[in-house]
């Protein structure tokens, strides 16, 4: 569980970072088609695209951190 936790955490840390950085550099930086796919699909998402992957960043970051504190099995 811990391994599955540090590899989501991972992951989603590193969308969220590559969704911050194809924002603020307007699109130059499409390593992660996901991000995109994110904030111009979901409609309420769409205005808020560089908050939602801070938030993305943020919860892989926590989920990380979480993952630390999950004894191993």
């Amino acid at each position: 569980m811990k391994k599955i936790l540090e590899v989501t955490g991972f992951l989603t840390l590193v969308v969220g970072v590559c969704g911050i950085i194809r924002e603020l550099t307007d699109g130059w930086f499409r390593l992660m088609g996901i991000t995109r796919y994110l904030t111009e699909n979901i409609w309420f998402l769409e205005d808020r695209a560089l908050f939602a992957n801070i938030v993305i960043a943020v919860l892989g970051l926590v989920i990380m951190i979480v993952s630390d504190r999950v004894p191993k099995s």
